[in-house]
């Protein structure tokens, strides 16, 4: 491991004998129930509607003329972690403050917020649903976390910010997300430090031929080449999910290739290909029939099918996987641990997937997050 890239202070090891001190083993790999989700009626704090839930609240709506708006982390003794679907949509906001509680933006959360200039995205979001922002004329300026946040389509479409980035490169990569390929062309060739594809990405793209995903990319999200006229071949060696849509009009497919270890296609994700192709799995005919796949699509089921065995894919990095046995568990906090004290013969087989800051470095902060994670399992 490359010393420069680990940040070890004083400070962190002091912590984490102190986190190790207060977290029994036999806790560690303890799960807690979720709490179950029972809606009370909405209420109002301030300029903002709410819904709360027995474990948290979801922002519902907010007062339309309201200009600045900062949501507060808790409400109630509860934790703002999500902010509802049309919350904010066509508001007068024009700043907005999102606290470190909010996990998720519902979809058109801030769309058509035609005074909305920045937003900023806190570390703990993890998705960010349809068209959140999609719509905000004046949104030039987006702050987003050092890490890859899961988007559904078209989140920042039709805003300035959107159009810089599409300026900047054919394929809008934000941190492992493809959110975006508008404007690619010809043969795409997705580069390997992309994880995921956000849903629509390339929708209705009629310049693009052929795409080749990394290894890393293992799902095909809705609408992603919904209506591309002009696709003839996609790669996806490592792909085992096809979701709604994702194919739809692309009446050029001849050349697919897949993992045999598919587990899902979407009874629409092929809807209306016309075409006939030649699919590539990469896997045994057994596994193949195995996968939960619509019986009755014209499109998989006119295609020609060469099952291919020799083919490998790199194991999936498991985060928090950090002695590389394939799983994450009670050991792996304990072995990390153990590492930030300094314990003698101690040993990261991957160090990578204990970074769960993601800013290249491990320190306490990873080790905590490691724990709601594994607490969360």
């Amino acid at each position: 491991m490359n010393s420069k890239r680990i940040a070890l202070k004083a400070a962190s090891l002091a912590a984490a004998a102190t986190l190790s001190a207060v977290m029994p083993i036999s806790a560690m790999g303890s799960t807690i129930a979720p709490a179950a989700l029972t809606a009370y009626a909405a209420e109002t704090a301030g300029s903002l509607t709410y819904e709360k839930y027995d474990d948290h609240v979801e922002i519902t709506g907010s007062d339309y003329k309201a200009t600045s708006i900062e949501i507060p982390e808790t409400i109630s003794g509860l934790p703002v972690t999500a902010i509802g679907d049309y919350a904010f949509n066509g508001s007068s906001i024009s700043s907005i403050t999102i606290p470190g509680s909010v996990k998720t933006i519902g979809k058109y959360a801030f769309s058509m917020s035609a005074n909305l200039k920045s937003v900023t995205i806190p570390d703990s979001v993890e998705f960010i649903d349809l068209r959140a922002f999609d719509l905000c004329k004046q949104l030039s300026e987006v702050n987003l976390p050092d890490k890859m946040i899961e988007m559904s389509a078209k989140v920042f479409d039709n805003t300035p910010w959107m159009d810089a980035q599409r300026q900047k490169s054919d394929l809008v990569i934000i941190n492992g997300n493809l959110i975006d390929g508008a404007n690619a062309k010809g043969d795409v060739v997705v580069p390997d430090d992309v994880k995921y594809v956000s849903a629509g990405a390339f929708e209705r793209n009629e310049d693009i031929t052929s795409v080749v995903f990394p290894s890393s990319v293992t799902k095909i999200n809705d609408n992603v080449f919904f209506y591309c006229s002009n696709l003839r071949s996609v790669d996806a060696k490592a792909c085992t999910f096809i979701d709604s849509l994702a194919f739809a009009y692309c009446n050029k497919l001849t050349d697919l290739k897949v993992s045999g270890k598919m587990t899902k296609i979407d009874y629409m994700a092929f809807s209306d290909v016309t075409s006939q192709a030649t699919i590539t799995v990469y896997g045994t005919q057994t596994d193949w029939n195995q996968a939960d796949k619509p019986s009755d699509d014209k499109f998989l089921n006119s295609a020609k099918y060469i099952f291919d065995e020799s083919y490998v894919a790199p194991p999936q990095e498991i985060k928090g996987d950090v002695d590389a046995n394939g799983e994450f568990n009670t050991a792996d906090l304990v072995l990390m641990n153990k590492w930030l004290v300094g314990a003698p013969d101690t040993e990261l087989k991957n160090w990578k997937a204990g970074d769960f800051i993601e800013d290249e470095q491990l320190d306490v902060f990873d080790l905590v997050m490691m724990r709601k994670a594994l607490i969360a399992k």
